[in-house]
């Protein structure tokens, strides 16, 4: 059984975000950012119980981290849309290199936000990942496309 926290509001209007982080604090800094916007329906701190949690709260958007234990977020990121998972994917990330960002891509991603940008980009990632148009910390640079 997965181990989340939810929320208890059910306001269907709202858009649903999923949080997934091994770090206590940057869950925390992540959902004061993000709920006077969205609705957090709950948050996990590992891939094995994301895949859990997706699947039992349906989130329109998935904020996932790479590092985390038990199965990484990119690893988690494919599985999920290999299955019926319809929510956008916004990568929270320490990793910089352009590998990843590749990689977060290939897997499904629409957004890529590093987190000593999380107060400037996490929001605008969001919006465009609901929009179906990409989001790169702009420091980064866009994706290469296949």
């Amino acid at each position: 059984m997965a181990r989340y926290r939810g929320s208890s509001s059910d306001d269907s209007t709202s858009v649903r975000v999923l949080l997934a982080d091994d770090n206590p604090s940057m869950l925390q800094a992540a959902r004061r950012i993000l709920e006077p916007e969205f609705q957090v329906v709950g948050t996990v701190h590992d891939g094995q119980a994301l895949l859990e949690a997706a699947d039992a709260l349906r989130p329109d958007v998935l904020i996932i981290d790479i590092s985390m234990g038990m199965l990484n977020g990119l690893e988690a990121a494919r599985l999920l849309t290999r299955s019926e998972s319809k929510a956008k994917i916004v990568f929270l990330t320490v990793h910089q290199d352009q590998e990843f960002v590749e990689e977060a891509f290939s897997v499904g991603a629409l957004g890529y936000v590093v987190k000593p940008r999380l107060g400037t980009d996490l929001l605008p990632a969001v919006r465009e990942a609901l929009m179906g148009r990409a989001f790169v910390s702009p420091h980064l640079g866009s994706p290469k496309r296949c």
